[in-house]
Parts: structure tokens; sequence; C-alpha cells
């Protein structure tokens, strides 16, 4: 397998390798399909990690795809997942074939969004993960999809509970402090594909339409009555876009 086009999955904050497992499966078989937890993330037996900023991440991904031998390889990260995948195209663009940010983006955190985190991280250790989860998974689905996901809100919120605590508050620091990767799309050497849903309240449309034209190559799916859970809310379509830009871009290699 060492010599297949690689994708590497990665899951967004309180979520684990789960959140792929039915988004992938059927993939072609000439694909490496690999889909780790981050440290510290996956089980309420997860290890707490050393380290959870984005660059500690970076430093997983890339011992990851030198254990399997894949790089370069497309990266498709989701939220949080995103952020680390910018942190390791810019400090191994060589690595990367392809970037997918799915319902991500490389800006920092604002001010507001620092306040936010900073409340929460405070809810947590008043009042611990549980619950904190009952009231932060539902807004992350558009409106229209509130009552016929609740399978699959249950599904996150089980991964977010079953997250140490640690590992909660550790991930909400380090998103906060996470810089400015604008320039990584900028410099990018590979395409990258923006995955948007417009009611998308964590990554905003408008957040999203304004990087959509930073790297030299980029493609965008923006998706009606999709917050920000694409892979639940529209599996198809966006099942389709992952599969289309990666035949492109190993086409090309």
């Amino acid at each position: 397998m060492a010599n297949n086009p690689t994708l590497l999955f990665l899951h967004g904050f309180a979520e684990s390798r789960e959140i792929w497992t039915e988004f992938t499966r059927g993939f072609p078989a000439e694909y490496q399909v690999l889909t780790p937890n981050f440290p510290g993330y996956g089980s309420s037996g997860a290890p707490v990690a050393a380290d959870y900023s984005m660059e500690a991440l970076a430093e997983f991904i890339r011992e990851e795809l030198a254990r399997a031998g894949a790089a370069p390889a497309v990266l498709v990260g989701h939220s949080m997942g995103g952020y680390a995948a910018l942190a390791f195209a810019e400090k191994y663009p060589a690595q990367v074939a392809g970037l997918v940010l799915f319902h991500s983006s490389a800006l920092p955190d604002d001010e507001t969004k620092k306040a936010n985190r900073n409340k929460n991280i405070s809810f947590v250790e008043r009042h611990g993960v549980e619950k904190f989860m009952s009231t932060f998974i539902r807004p992350l689905f558009a409106d229209a999809n509130e009552q016929t996901m609740m399978n699959e809100r249950q599904q996150l919120e089980e991964m977010g509970i079953n997250t140490p605590q640690a590992s909660v508050l550790a991930g909400m620091q380090a998103m906060r402090d996470r810089p400015d990767r604008t320039d990584v799309l900028r410099k990018a050497t590979y395409p990258v594909l923006f995955i948007v849903g417009k009611e998308d309240l964590a990554v905003t449309l408008e957040t999203s339409l304004a990087q959509v034209a930073l790297p030299p190559v980029s493609t965008a799916l923006l998706l009606e009555k999709v917050g920000h859970l694409g892979f639940f809310e529209r599996p198809t379509e966006t099942r389709r876009a992952v599969l289309a830009f990666a035949a492109g871009v190993f086409a090309e290699a």
C-alpha cells in the first residue's frame, strides 16, 4: 500500500476517526485511506497528550505519513483537523499533494472567538465535558437537519463525552492560540478544495469565500442547508467532491 495514492482524513475538535467511517466506506481500492485519532482523542481511555498545539499535531501528521510510507498525500481536515493540516503544509509543503479544508479556515480566532473559547474553557472547568457537549453539538447542524439527524448528533455527543477533559481544554486553548495561516494558502504549490456549509456558524460562508481566491489553484463546494458537518448532512455530495478532487490530484502526479 505504501505506493498507493493516499488520503489522510483528520477529525475535528472533540471528535474521533469514527466520523469518517461511513464517509470513506467503499472508496476505490487503489487509495490508501488513513483515518487516525489525534493524540488524546478517540476514546475515554485515550492518553492525554503532552502538546495539543497545531504545530504538535503537524508533527503527528508527519509521523503518520512516514509510518505509512505515504507522502505526498491529500490531506482532508475537518475544522480543527484543517487547522492541523495547514500547520503541516506550512512546515512540509512538499509532502502535500492536495488539501481539503472541510468546514475549516486558515484565519486565526478574532477577539470575539477568543473570548468565546475562554468562556467555554471556564464552563468545562466548572461543569465538566458532558454538560458542555449537551449544548455544543446541536448548533453545528443546519436548522433544517436538527430533527432528522438525531442519531448523528448523539454519535457526536458521545465522541465528545468520551474525550478526556484535559484534551477538551487543551484543544480549545490550541485553537484559540493558532496563528494566521492564510499565507500558506497563498503559497500553496498544490490544489485546495474548500467544502463550505452555507449555514455554518463556526466557519461562516463569508469567512470561507474570503479565502477561496487565495491559493493559486482552488475549487469550492458551497452547500445549502448544511452547517459544520457536511460529511453527515450531505454525505453523497461531499464524498463525490473529495473523490473527484483526489482523482484530479493523483492524475497529475
